[in-house]
């Protein structure tokens, strides 16, 4: 699977972005995804993950009711809109794809085989 991560830029706090992945190469539907981020100097963090069909959604703490993610099987796309953005958003994020959804809402980066290129989003305050 191809995975093309898009939709970051700078904002200021309290704006929103949304972020799309684009999967290429297998079929789509077959695989749960997960968006991750990585801030300067920091580990890669889990952010959300969805399930294969869409129904089950899975957060991190600090974004749980600020960030949704969601997809469109028919487009090959999952999204990941982000409301109330802080500073503490800033990060690279990382779209990320599984074909195994067991521990899904652990948020286990290994557990992923495909990964994309990361897209910046940055929050000023």
């Amino acid at each position: 699977v191809q995975l093309q991560a898009s939709g970051g830029g700078l904002v200021q706090a309290g704006d929103s972005l949304r972020l799309s992945c684009a999967a290429s190469g297998r079929t789509f539907s077959n695989y749960a995804m997960g968006w991750f981020r990585q801030a300067p100097g920091k580990e890669r963090e889990f952010v959300a993950a969805i399930k294969k069909s869409g129904v089950y959604k899975y957060y991190t703490a600090p974004v749980r009711g600020r960030f949704t993610i969601s997809r469109d099987n028919a487009r090959n796309t999952v999204y990941l809109q982000m409301n109330s953005l802080n500073p503490e958003d800033t990060a690279v994020y990382y779209c990320a794809a599984t074909s195994s959804e067991d521990r899904l809402g652990f948020g286990l980066d290994y557990e992923y085989e495909y990964w994309g290129r990361g897209t910046q989003v940055t929050v000023s305050s």
